[in-house]
This record gives C-alpha cells, sequence and structure tokens, in this order.
C-alpha cells in the first residue's frame, strides 16, 4: 500500500451537509484519497501501519489538498 489510498473522483465534496470549496481558488471540484499520517517513532519500529489516516481532497484547479481527520 502507498502513501495514498482509495483514489476518487473528480467531483464534489460535502462534509457535515455543507460543500466544500478549495480555501485558495474557490473551486468545488476535487479528487479523493486517504492517506496515512506517519509518525517518525512508528516508522523507526516499522509500525507505520498502526498510525492514523486522513482524508484529503485535492482541489482539480490549482492543485491545494484540504485535509480532514477520520471520524
Amino acid at each position: 500500500m502507498g502513501l495514498f489510498s482509495e483514489d476518487k473522483g473528480p467531483g464534489q465534496v460535502i462534509i457535515k451537509d455543507v460543500k466544500l470549496e478549495c480555501t485558495v481558488c474557490s473551486h468545488d471540484e476535487f479528487k479523493s484519497r486517504k492517506a496515512q499520517l506517519n509518525t517518525k517513532v512508528a516508522s523507526l519500529l516499522k509500525l507505520d501501519w498502526a498510525n492514523k489516516s486522513a482524508h484529503c481532497h485535492i482541489c482539480t484547479n490549482c492543485g491545494h489538498i484540504e485535509w480532514f481527520m477520520e471520524q
């Protein structure tokens, strides 16, 4: 498994009933991925699989990434 997984999109993203817009260019279409949040200690001990993950939404217009922690 790579750094990013579960690629989705492009498309609009709804977070808590609000349409996501890019904070840089105000575009509303994103590619979505899941990314692992690695830590130095876990990587040193080869326990990367134990780290938390985040949802990343990448603006299809400017490439800015919006990060959201898993709930």
